[in-house]
């Protein structure tokens, strides 16, 4: 039989610092980046620290070595430990909280699962700024359901104020009556995907209470960069990723489900031997449990490498013993971001995206716009301001039809020739790219961008893109 807990190597242990780290550059040691690579996208897929590397390849020696004892014996072991320490983080009772490989397989689980109601009437809110995973889960659903369930989306104009944004879900709500529907649940983000900012989540759940409807928190961008405070929301459901900001291995997200909405996940994505059918009774080769039906339908979902969850303790116990803990670690990467993107606006000449109140860049991603603006879209919904017209004035003016030419253009340089990447997007005829702050950056890293942004728009204006196949 393997050990119950593995212990970090010897030589690992031996580097245990009693004071926390400095941040910066000289963490760039402890992880396993390309030294001729800057990763300003934690965003998009996280990386993790070179001492959980190694844990994740002792789990899966482990494995190997005897796949039988490992899987059926050991590896519910090792998840419950996993599930307990991010229980703690949370504040949240550990029978409430499993793991899933992302967010968007957390969502999925959620809407996949809800019965809707057989008069039709039910909506699914959300904002148009949802993960573009999560709103074609929307479509799918809808499609899927035969006219059982619609869907509603819930326009926003950044940079918009968190009052804004909930006055905005009210009318949905209000509108949504008003037709002769049932606004029945809602997908919220923690931090939007793109923009990258930080979403009044806490109080749409609120607001959900108040008016009866399920709300199902997609917090991909969660864990390791805001604190969720879940035992104080007290959302429906919330799942967030561990491996973009936790240095949790990929992939591996931690799907919280509070007692009393249990009963409304019936099934795993797949169906597995832990779900329970109401007629007949199938035989279950795994080992007996006395866990409740919801933890052991999710313990065992196919034969899959568990191992990313099982480092959720270690990468929550490398970042308390070597960085100081949750608190030091959110407060660096926010303030970083805050002054790293307004340091790349002032290069750029443009702005960040920020609302009077400071409440977007709350957390470790910032959006800079680019010195560029596309052509005037006459099918467009929403026109500029007077205020943003005059602030694109003078701006190279990339035609319409060449906008995504010179988009693809731009990630194909960015990772070929400056070795980097950073997203783009479209926003209001506007060029943005969002930047992630990290542990292991400071602000010469974003000074960097700055620059390197800056060039990569003079070659745009230039045409280069044009010239490519």
């Amino acid at each position: 039989m393997v050990a119950t807990t593995f212990e970090l190597p010897l030589q690992q242990k031996a580097q245990v610092q009693t004071e926390p780290a400095q941040f910066g550059n000289s963490l760039l040691k402890e992880f396993p980046t390309d030294p001729a690579y800057r990763n300003l996208n934690h965003g998009s897929f996280g990386t993790i620290p070179s001492a959980i590397q190694q844990k994740l390849r002792t789990y899966q020696t482990a494995a190997e070595a005897r796949p039988d004892s490992f899987i059926r014996y050991q590896t519910p072991v090792l998840l419950d430990e996993s599930r307990a320490a991010v229980a703690k983080l949370l504040k949240v009772p550990v029978e409430t909280v499993v793991f899933v490989s992302n967010a968007t397989l957390g969502v999925n689980t959620v809407l996949r699962n809800i019965v809707w109601s057989a008069d039709g009437k039910d909506d699914i809110l959300y904002f148009e700024t949802i993960y573009g995973a999560c709103g074609k889960t929307i479509d799918y659903v809808v499609e899927d359901r035969l006219g059982f369930v619609g869907s509603r989306c819930v326009s926003l104009v950044y940079p918009a104020e968190d009052e804004d944004v909930v006055a905005a879900f009210r009318d949905a709500v209000k509108k949504s009556r008003e037709e002769g529907k049932r606004p029945r649940l809602a997908v919220i983000d923690v931090v939007s995907s793109m923009p990258g900012v930080r979403f009044p989540f806490e109080d749409i759940v609120k607001i959900c209470k108040e008016e009866g409807i399920i709300s199902c928190v997609d917090g991909a961008q969660g864990l390791g960069m805001v604190d969720l405070k879940i035992s104080e929301t007290d959302p429906d459901f919330l799942v967030s990723n561990c491996h973009k900001w936790l240095f949790s291995p990929r992939g591996c997200a931690a799907f919280y489900v509070p007692v009393r909405n249990q009963h409304l996940i019936r099934s795993t994505l797949p169906t597995s031997h832990g779900f329970v059918p109401k007629v007949g009774d199938r035989f279950n080769p795994l080992p007996p449990t006395s866990k409740s039906e919801f933890v052991n339908n999710f313990e065992f979902v196919g034969t899959m490498d568990n191992s990313p969850f099982f480092c959720v303790k270690d990468a929550i116990k490398w970042r308390e013993e070597v960085l100081g803990g949750e608190e030091r670690i959110m407060e660096y990467m926010t303030r970083l971001a805050r002054e790293g993107g307004q340091k790349v606006a002032e290069i750029l000449g443009t702005r960040v995206l920020e609302n009077s109140k400071g409440t977007l860049v709350r957390c470790a991603m910032v959006n800079v716009a680019l010195p560029l603006v596309t052509g005037d879209d006459p099918k467009a919904s929403v026109k500029l301001t007077e205020k943003e017209e005059k602030e694109v004035e003078g701006m190279y003016e990339i035609p319409q039809e060449e906008a995504s030419k010179a988009f693809n253009w731009m990630y194909k340089v960015l990772q070929g020739e400056y070795n980097t990447f950073v997203p783009i997007m479209f926003y209001r005829r506007r060029f943005w790219v969002r930047l992630s702050a990290q542990v292991y950056l400071e602000e010469s890293d974003f000074e960097w961008a700055g620059k390197t942004l800056k060039e990569l728009c003079e070659r745009v204006a230039k045409g280069e893109y044009k010239q490519s196949a």
